[in-house]
Order: C-alpha cells, then structure tokens, then sequence
C-alpha cells in the first residue's frame, strides 16, 4: 500500500463540496450569531471569553498529544503576554508558557505568510521546557517517521511520513502552497473551511518535525481560518479534536491512504461547525459564570470561591459528578465537619443545588438562584460595614 505522499498525483488534492455545502452555510451563520452575541456583551465579559477560549485551546491541544499543562499558568502567561494582570503573573511551567505564546501569536499574526522562520518560532514555543528534541529545525534522523501504537515488538504502523531528506523540499512546496491559496493572491479555494482542512492534512502528512507536529499542524489550521474568514475567530479547534480523538485520528488516517480527500473534508467540516457551536455555549457560560461571581464574591468565604472557581474550571461540560464533601476537603485541604458547614451554607445563600442522599449527595452550583435571606442579610452586613468607613 502506498500512502498519499507516495503516489503520482501527490499534493494534487481532489474533492466534492456536495455533502456539505448546508455545513458551510450553517458554519457561517453561527459564526455571525457568534460575533453578534460577543460585541453585545460587556468588555470584560468578551474579554474572559476569549481568555477562556484560548486557554482550552492551548490545554487541549497537549492533551491530543497525551501531554497535560497547568491550566492556571497557562491562563497566567496569556494574561502576562496581553498586558490585563495587574502584576505580573507567576508560570511555573514552560510547557504552559510556551503553549501561551503560541495561543497569542496565532492570533496576532494571521494575516501574515506562512514562512519557514515563523513554523520554527512556534516550534520553539511549544518544545519550551523539552530537552529531548532538537527545535526550530527540520528532522533530520535516518529512521523512518512512524505514526505507530501497540506494545513493543506488536507495534501496528498507522502512518509512515517522508524520509527526512525530502523535508527541505515538501515544506519549501508547502509553505509556497499555503501563500499562493491564502494572502498571496486570488485562492481557488474559496471556503475557509476546506482550505483549513487541506492545510492541516498537507502538513500532518509531511510531518516535518521531531514532535510537535500535530500541535502545530492544527495551528495552521487556525491560521489558514482566520486568513479565509478575515479576522480570528472565536472557536477551539483543539477542544473539539480532543472529546473525540479516535475519530480525528482515523478521519486522518483514511485521509493519508489517497489524494481524494472528500471524506477528510467532510470530517473537518462537521468538526469546526461543533467547535463554533461549542463557542456559543462558551458565551452563555461566561456570561452566567460572571454573573454568579458577581453575586457571590462578597458573601462566599475564600474557600467557598476557591471551590466554585475548580469548578468553573471544567467549563461548559460541568464539574464531573458534581461538588461533594470529600471533594471539597480535597480542595480546600480542611476537615470535613467544616467542609459541610461551608457547603450547607452555600445551599443557604442560594450558591449550590443539593442533589442526591446519603453517600450519593453531591452539589450543583444554582445559575438561576434568586437572592436568598441568608444572602440579603449578609449583603445587608457588608453595606453597613462599608458605609462606616
């Protein structure tokens, strides 16, 4: 079996839009209700919007990879690089410092071409930290570049990319491709979309580095988006890729076997549609995660918002199996007796739902709680305190 790198007609792409041309035109629907419902929003509130969404990007982009980065100071260094922290932030990590850089960069220089010096630079970011690659160059090792899974010695080859001394070469008639199609001149490709698609499964094929291919390969789709769309847009590719990995790497996979590449397409159209309706419910929860904040921030104790915000973490999924006492201790590190008092008390100021009996009681956080009486007086307190000072 040859694959699509090996064939006559490589990187000569052929495909049909019929399966998905309501796709293409939902995708630009949503993206102008999306918009729409953004630039209705407060500043701060389309400000942590954003700073969410690229945050999951940047999280769950690692995670496709098996690699886990801390969230915070990922949240940290984006914040750092945009000038919003106050202070400056402390990150820990490099991985998270460097995925950040990327998150920004994307979005600060799509309209840009596509240059070798740029994919290096991004290569740079994502490898901070990683002393086991060599980075901003091309692979250069004699072993051939497998995608492989299984034990040893029952290894199964999914994938085989081009010998590394073809790489100087295909990134040369990529990086040109990705210019001509985007903001070089007038591209035949007409839809964002698809262009996206074929940019991310052009690179993905030619795999041009040690590792860290797939994370900037879905950089590039990012790029290729934004250029087709005319601005960045709000949406997580990666978050999308991630809750179903078996499907994008198979989608991939069949993609790789032959340059009719519809079925590739209509994969990762159906995968960005998602990622924008996903942006959606990304708005809704920002907006009633702020609101809840704003209500309770005065009233709540510091471990009582440290628990709400863990929570918040998990986004618009929820916090799986909900807040308990055990979880709760966990996270504030108290003893139990107290983490039920903090727990009945935020049932009584209306913050949490309790859900469940016995060993199965959990807590859900109340969006649509009215002002309860415990809440009217404490606030009640807190204005009294104010007004002596």
């Amino acid at each position: 079996m040859k694959y699509n790198w090996q064939q006559s007609d490589w990187p000569q792409f052929k495909y049909t839009l019929d399966d998905i041309e309501g796709i293409l035109f939902s995708f630009a629907e949503k993206l102008g209700h999306v918009e729409g419902l953004l630039k209705g929003l407060p500043e701060n509130i389309q400000t942590e919007t954003m700073l969410e969404m690229m945050v999951s990007e940047a999280v769950k982009t690692s995670e496709i990879e098996g690699e886990y980065i801390s969230r915070e100071d990922v949240m940290s260094s984006i914040k750092n690089n945009m000038g919003i922290a106050q202070d400056a932030l402390q990150v820990r990590d490099k991985r998270a410092e460097g995925a950040a850089e990327l998150m920004i960069d994307i979005r600060n220089s799509f309209s840009e071409r596509l240059t070798e010096k740029k994919l290096f630079d991004w290569h740079r970011m994502i490898m901070k930290g990683s002393k086991r690659v060599k980075v901003g160059v091309w692979r250069t090792h004699k072993e051939a570049m497998q995608v492989i899974s299984g034990a040893v010695g029952k290894e199964k080859i999914h994938f085989q990319a081009p010998s590394s001394k073809k790489i100087f070469q295909e990134m040369k008639s990529f990086i040109k491709w990705f210019n001509k199609t985007g903001v070089d001149g007038k591209s035949e490709i007409k839809k964002p979309i698809v262009r996206s698609a074929i940019a991310h499964l052009y690179f993905e094929t030619i795999h041009p580095f040690e590792d860290g291919n797939g994370r900037i390969g879905r950089a590039i789709s990012e790029k290729a988006l934004f250029q087709g769309i005319g601005r960045p847009v709000l949406l997580s590719l990666s978050k999308t890729i991630e809750e179903n990995k078996k499907a994008y790497y198979e989608a991939l996979k069949q993609a790789q076997r032959s340059n009719e590449i519809t079925s590739w397409i209509n994969y990762f159209s159906n995968m960005v549609l998602e990622a924008q309706k996903q942006a959606e419910e990304e708005i809704d929860f920002t907006l009633r995660k702020t609101k809840f904040i704003n209500r309770y921030q005065d009233v709540l104790n510091e471990r009582q918002i440290k628990v709400v915000k863990r929570m918040f973490e998990e986004g618009t999924k929820g916090f799986t199996g909900g807040m308990s006492a055990k979880k709760y201790v966990a996270i504030t590190n108290i003893s139990k007796a107290t983490a039920t008092r903090d727990l009945q008390d935020m049932i009584e100021k209306g913050a949490f739902i309790p859900l469940g009996a016995g060993r199965s009681s959990h807590y859900e956080i109340n969006f649509k709680s009215k002002t309860s009486s415990k809440l009217d007086s404490a606030k009640a307190v807190r204005e009294e305190r104010e007004s002596r000072f």
